[in-house]
């Protein structure tokens, strides 16, 4: 009998481990979630973007000529998905981003227009709401992310690890990071 209950307690106590969650503000790499503000956050991947390929021509739509890459600058896109893992909780996705290299060097987003249909737009997500939304073409395509693009020196890319950093829009002392595959 004391053999019984001991191996029930323990089935318990292993059955509720698994409803616990992690929270986690700091991916080692692209892939892992971190989670910011009630929200899931992921960099489905990143890479440079190339104007001249066919491929990347429509993730450039709209982009304002002022931004377009100086000699030894490039584009860079961050795609990132976010999710609301809460069962009754409106949450904002952030509207902050930046990418520092290990010379503490700040880049910033370029603000792309409505038009184009791969940018990342903050909004408020419902219970369970994903951004991209899973009827759109960010989230059909190669992707599956929203665009966050970045004109980076293309000496940066030597200052690895980039790390992509994701601010709440609610805390300003919360900041997620995740480590950029370059």
């Amino acid at each position: 009998m004391l053999l019984v209950s001991a191996l029930s307690g323990a089935g318990l106590l292993a059955s509720g481990c698994g409803q616990l969650e992690d929270v986690r503000t700091v991916g080692e790499t692209e892939g892992l979630y971190i989670d910011i503000n009630d929200l899931r956050y992921q960099v489905q991947i990143s890479r440079v973007l190339n104007p001249n390929d066919p491929d990347d021509r429509d993730y450039l739509a709209g982009v304002p000529e002022a931004e377009a890459p100086k000699p030894g600058e490039t584009y860079f896109g961050v795609f990132l998905r976010v999710q609301n893992t809460t069962k009754a909780k409106t949450a904002a996705a952030a509207e902050e981003f930046e990418i520092v290299d290990t010379d503490g060097e700040h880049y910033e987003p370029i603000e792309l227009p409505e038009s184009n249909i791969w940018a990342y737009e903050p909004t408020e997500l419902g219970p369970g709401e994903l951004l991209p939304s899973e009827n759109s073409a960010q989230f059909s395509g190669t992707t599956r992310g929203a665009l966050l693009l970045f004109r980076l020196g293309v000496d940066t890319l030597q200052n690895r690890p980039l790390e992509f950093e994701i601010h709440s829009p609610v805390n300003p002392e919360e900041v997620g990071t995740v480590a950029l595959d370059v």
